[in-house]
């Protein structure tokens, strides 16, 4: 009788790649989850005698070994100790039917498969081919597990979403791409760890990590920012992006992925905080980690670990950048879901990764994973970077008064209550805003927020002793003010509109009061950089007893058009001042609307048939707008993206532009567009759009 030999390998591609769930991926590669079992045909020249023995060899990284479980060497005949299993499930004439499977808690990444047969005394090696292995989120015993349904096709299969932006008063939110499943995109996301710092110092240690999700997560949110590691993405909140790409015109971030790749994997200009959670949000889906974005509105950034933020005016009413404390607009996060058994089970389900580059862990940029749990009980010595995610959602907001002639300066006002409002993601299933505010914190004001906020302070703190009626309840050096101030919109908020508003002041006492007022607009940055003055004026304003009057403030456009960035926000501040008495510090961000970008499908859509869609757009100024480019995308709906250029616009004048796209796959897909010109650096539109087979 002949030696048995392997004619040919099937690997039966579209049965497996359906049971594991990895069918939409569009690379060509056998990709399988970790934990499920595939079967594959190897054809013969004879069938298997007894006696004769298939032993696979499954490895992973530069250096496999077993003690490193980077291999496992497992035979159809026994039990292996390594988790991996082969088990014979045909033996057909020549045909052998082979179950294999991984245990659910093996490394992710790219692995070979060889086989040796053991026939008549001989050996042969065979190498079968290469598989990529992912995190498995339908698998119970998984540290990814996902138990319902619905949640698993959101914070898994989902490729497209919403990311919430603007401000707690006016919350508004943009479309995201995110494409996990486009061509390449799972290579490159493997590629990103074997280019991260770990890797490059300790490539056998870091492959045999790669079986924990809180490893591979913490190294992800360290290497989509460029700091350190020439990882993705290159931060910008400078407000001047010559050289790279303003971080609102990104749609998605397929096309920053493969502008990585393509560039020799040098970070990709430029990004923000969204821009970076989007691309993490991609990346996690991809490798089967479940995870959503988040959006934190008015967000601490806590440089010094005290949870409160500083932040200085001066008595003209100009914000000033001194020190290194800042309150964001909003800042974006994600949370990927996994157990913490380095924690306990009360820590299990949503931990806070954050890419955005703000503070060093460890040395590097990085941040999390946090366990939101945790965070809502203060537990701030817990790993990971649990203080600055706690101050982020936390954080006391305490105003100064600087005297910018001697440097003196003067605590205005403590805020307990102002930060981390509304913290919002998209819901399940459908496209409206959840608010997730009460897994981070218990209710503003209630015992146990309280009781939180002083065990978080204790344990920075150890040896500081509480009183309960500490600072936190005693701002202010002069007593109550006797007036109050706000600001009321008074006119519509457009860019290209004068912005119409006034100072509400109001005396609270029976006796007659004189106010200074001194007011100033610059626009900003949405984390609060300061980008130009554009407006400022003073008055002196009597009040009659308990007496409420109104000051106009008009900034036209021709004021701020120069100034403003693509955030579209002005922060106008009021310094009020009664003699003898402290300072009354107003302020309110305003954010200018875009004018509509509408998108809308002319044909019904069906898989691989061109389908024409419509943009409209009207130029609402009394001046032309040119440098006009749309840029579209959209997962299984177009392959890459769509750059048209537009041409310039009259005052007033309408566009239409049509443009084709080729759906590659049915269902539910989202189509997003970024119009951009000289006059509007980024506007924002999202299609839902039903595709048929």
């Amino acid at each position: 009788m002949s030696a048995l030999e392997i004619q040919n390998v099937n690997w039966q591609m579209s049965v497996n790649r359906r049971a594991h769930h990895t069918d939409k991926f569009s690379s060509q590669d056998f990709i399988v989850r970790r934990g499920y079992p595939w079967e594959m045909v190897l054809v013969c020249n004879r069938r298997l005698e007894s006696g004769e023995d298939l032993n696979f060899i499954a490895s992973t990284g530069p250096q496999p070994s077993e003690s490193a479980r980077t291999k496992a060497v497992f035979s159809v005949s026994e039990r292996s100790t390594s988790g991996w299993s082969a088990a014979l499930k045909a033996n057909n004439d020549n045909s052998l039917v082979i179950a294999l499977a991984s245990p659910a808690n093996a490394p992710i990444g790219w692995y070979t498969l060889n086989l040796e047969l053991s026939s008549r005394g001989r050996v042969a090696s065979l190498r079968l081919g290469t598989f990529v292995l992912l995190f498995n989120p339908w698998l119970e015993a998984d540290d990814v597990f996902m138990s319902n349904h619905a949640e698993r096709q959101e914070y898994v299969e989902e490729d497209s979403g919403i990311i919430y932006v603007g401000s707690t008063n006016r919350i508004g939110m943009v479309g995201w791409n995110f494409g996990q499943y486009e061509e390449d995109i799972l290579s490159i996301s493997l590629s990103i760890l074997d280019r991260s710092l770990n890797f490059r110092r300790d490539p056998v240690t870091d492959v045999a990590r790669r079986n924990d999700p809180k490893y591979v997560g913490r190294v992800l949110s360290a290497m989509i920012n460029g700091n350190d590691d020439n990882g993705v993405i290159s931060g910008n909140w400078s407000g001047n992006y010559s050289g790279g790409v303003d971080p609102r015109t990104w749609n998605g971030s397929v096309e920053i992925l493969k502008q990585w790749k393509k560039s020799g994997f040098r970070p990709v200009q430029f990004g923000q905080c969204w821009v970076f959670a989007g691309t993490l949000n991609t990346v996690l889906r991809c490798l089967g980690v479940p995870s959503r974005v988040i959006t934190n509105f008015n967000s601490a950034h806590d440089t010094d670990r005290n949870l409160s933020v500083d932040v200085y005016y001066d008595a003209m009413g100009n914000p000033l950048e001194k020190g290194s404390d800042s309150v964001w607009n909003f800042h974006v996060w994600n949370e990927g879901w996994f157990v913490r058994p380095d924690l306990g089970p009360s820590y299990n389900g949503w931990q806070v990764l954050d890419a955005t580059p703000q503070e060093r862990s460890q040395g590097v940029f990085q941040c999390g994973p946090a366990s939101v749990n945790g965070i809502r009980e203060g537990d701030v010595d817990r790993n990971f970077d649990m203080v600055f995610i706690f101050a982020e959602v936390n954080a006391d907001r305490i105003t100064w008064i600087y005297n910018t002639r001697n440097g003196n300066k003067k605590q205005n006002s403590l805020d307990t209550h102002s930060i981390g409002k509304y913290i919002s993601t998209k819901a399940v299933g459908s496209n409206s805003r959840l608010d997730v505010t009460d897994k981070y914190k218990h209710p503003e004001g209630s015992r146990e927020e309280r009781e939180v906020h002083q065990k978080a302070l204790s344990k920075l703190k150890p040896n500081a002793t509480f009183d309960p009626t500490s600072a936190r309840d005693l701002a202010g050096e002069e007593g109550e003010p006797s007036i109050s101030g706000r600001f009321k919109v008074t006119g519509v908020l457009a860019v290209g509109k004068e912005v119409s508003m006034a100072l509400i002041l109001k005396n609270l006492t029976g006796d007659r009061k004189t106010v200074s007022v001194n007011m100033t607009a610059w626009t900003i940055v949405y984390n609060g950089t300061l980008v130009h003055e554009v407006w400022k004026d003073s008055a002196t304003i009597s009040l009659d007893p308990e007496e409420e009057r109104q000051q106009p403030v008009k900034i036209a456009y021709s004021q701020y058009d120069r100034y403003l960035k693509a955030d579209n926000m002005i922060r106008v501040t009021a310094i009020c001042k009664v003699a003898d008495e402290a300072e009354v510090v107003v302020e309110r961000d305003v954010i200018l609307d875009n004018p509509t970008l509408t998108l809308e499908v002319l044909d019904r859509a069906r898989v691989q048939k061109p389908v024409n869609v419509q943009m409209l757009f009207s130029n609402p100024l009394d001046e032309p707008v040119r440098d006009c480019v749309l840029m579209v995308e959209g997962s299984g709906l177009l392959r890459g993206n769509l750059k048209i250029d537009v041409p310039a616009l009259r005052p007033k004048e309408k566009s239409r532009i049509r443009f084709e796209i080729r759906p590659t796959r049915s269902g539910t897909k989202q189509l997003v567009a970024d119009f951009s010109c000289n006059k509007f650096p980024a506007i924002k539109a999202m299609l839902t759009i039903d595709v048929v087979e």
